[in-house]
């Protein structure tokens, strides 16, 4: 496999270059494949396309793949000759061996006009020789125009060609005559129809200039329309079991088409199309929108898929990372986790306290745990990393032995640990977070263990750090404020002397300061 891509698009026309444009625009990777045969090439310009009325077909192309390219998306030469599903996606065969990957497909192939057989036909198609008045209509205006009859839709084609010119006439071909009621409708627009058999297109230079009947007789004509069978070019599609439709128009098959939805998304998920493999109806600026609808619903459909990835993975790393294991590599990862400095909030609001026990939770790397010691505390300092505990030991042993000697470092996994209840002075939780249920539940516990007359600092992040640049965590349900904590202590046991959002100023990765707020909780135990 060479690449994977979020899209590959099977056709480079007007509807896939519109769905690849959309796509590069929403910021996906897009492989347009383009065999590079446009139907409408025989055609000198494109018409009904709004601000791009007359634009020749090859300029229209030429500026749509330089549009596409102008957002990342990449357009190759070549054929897709198969597409099979494969786990989360599809693999995509070129012609010449290459295959790449793709998370979705985009087929947009169009379809072939199969033409009657006269000679002299095919030659003038696209020029003189025409199938839509939209399309047509308006270059031949006024002109002699012959309607070679297919079968029983020639007659609708003569009235409708009729707008567009006095001098129409119906070639019978090998056709039944029009009925009574048909012929009377003719009369009426007074258009002429011609009895026998077709045997060629005659041209006069590069110019038509009429059919020969088998007679002989040469009926002057300036154009000749037909109705060509659409045959949508579905062998993609089909590979991945795909199979086109029949479609009708007054009774009579017309041509095939692959069904799809609104959105042109078709019966294998993963796979939309959209032009005229699936509207043989399409002009190019219907298969343009066509293509940007698909485009739209495709990124919709990976934002779907995205987000369920998201959500997994999410839930696997809210349900892990509290976990021993996954404490033990982030510390084993990298020789200090933490800045070694004491948090600001203890030092601010410990420093005037008188030392007895604390309890140090979370205590990381004993930066917190270090600093009461040498104020005189004796502290308990608990951590769920075995890896942590012995750093700090180490960095307690390097202060000396009158800071170690006050320190019991106690390993434990705070959220089944159940510390001691009212034995301690202070009790310090410096950005603990935990899901919403078990942050209760350990803070409740914390605050049992506060002896009377002592203190409960709890510093977290506030909610509000989600909007800056320098707070990297994104678990909203983890975050609190300081007055969410304050009301779950009963006022009768307990007095808040703080329970505020403290502003400080950080520097991010990026080296831009910018100003975030410690969710600070102080509360004293009443005696």
């Amino acid at each position: 496999m060479e690449a994977t891509y979020d899209v590959v698009v099977v056709g480079g026309g007007a509807a896939g270059l519109s769905g690849a444009l959309a796509l590069g625009r929403a910021r996906r990777s897009v492989l347009v494949v383009d065999a590079g045969e446009p139907r409408n090439t025989p055609a000198g310009h494109v018409h009904n396309y709004l601000a791009r009325e007359g634009t020749p077909p090859a300029e229209l192309l030429a500026a749509g793949r330089d549009e596409v390219a102008r957002y990342g998306g990449e357009i190759v030469a070549g054929r897709v000759e198969a597409a099979a599903k494969q786990d989360d996606g599809f693999t995509v065969t070129l012609d010449g061996g290459r295959s790449v990957r793709a998370r979705r497909l985009l087929v947009t192939t169009g379809l072939v006009d199969e033409l009657p057989d006269v000679p002299g036909l095919a030659e003038r198609w696209g020029r003189d020789v025409l199938h839509c008045p939209y399309c047509h209509g308006w270059e031949v205006r006024d002109r002699r125009i012959g309607i070679l009859a297919t079968g029983p839709l020639a007659i609708h084609q003569a009235e409708l060609w009729r707008q567009w010119s006095t001098q129409v006439l119906l070639l019978l071909d090998r056709t039944s005559a029009p009925d009574a009621e048909q012929a009377e409708r003719l009369a009426a627009r007074r258009i002429i129809v011609v009895d026998g058999a077709v045997a060629s297109v005659e041209t006069s230079g590069d110019t038509l200039s009429g059919v020969r009947l088998t007679s002989g007789e040469v009926v002057a004509l300036d154009a000749v329309v037909v109705a060509s069978r659409l045959t949508a070019r579905s062998a993609v599609l089909e590979s991945l079991g795909l199979k086109p439709v029949d479609v009708e128009m007054q009774g009579h098959v017309i041509g095939s088409q692959i069904a799809v939805d609104p959105s042109g998304a078709t019966a294998v998920p993963g796979v939309w199309a959209a032009g005229n493999v699936a509207d043989l109806r399409a002009q190019v600026i219907t298969a343009a929108a066509a293509g940007l609808n698909a485009g739209a619903a495709i990124n919709a459909d990976l934002v779907a898929e995205d987000t369920r990835d998201a959500v997994d993975a999410y839930r696997h790393l809210v349900s892990t990372m509290f976990e021993e294991d996954a404490w033990e590599e982030r510390y084993r990862a990298r020789p200090a986790l933490w800045s070694g400095r004491p948090n600001p909030q203890l030092v601010a609001e410990a420093v005037g306290l008188t030392p007895g026990r604390a309890l140090d939770v979370g205590s990381g790397e004993g930066a917190d745990a270090v600093w009461l010691a040498e104020r005189g505390w004796r502290v308990t300092a608990v951590d769920i990393s075995t890896v942590a505990l012995r750093r700090a030991a180490g960095h307690a042993a390097a202060t000396g032995a009158h800071v170690a000697g006050r320190i019991e470092w106690t390993h434990a996994d705070l959220r089944g640990h159940e510390p001691a209840e009212g034995a301690y002075d202070l009790v310090s939780s410096q950005f603990m977070h935990l899901p919403g249920v078990e942050r209760r539940e350990l803070f409740a516990r914390l605050a049992a263990a506060v002896a009377p007359g002592g203190t409960l600092l709890i510093v977290g992040h506030h909610p509000a750090d989600l909007r800056t640049t320098a707070h990297r965590m994104h678990f909203p349900d983890m975050m609190f404020t300081a007055e969410e904590v304050a009301s779950s202590l009963d006022p009768v046991g307990w007095q808040v002397l703080a329970a505020e959002a403290r502003p400080r100023s950080v520097e991010d990765e990026e080296g831009r300061v910018s100003t975030i707020h410690d969710a600070v909780l102080i509360a004293r135990r009443r005696p």
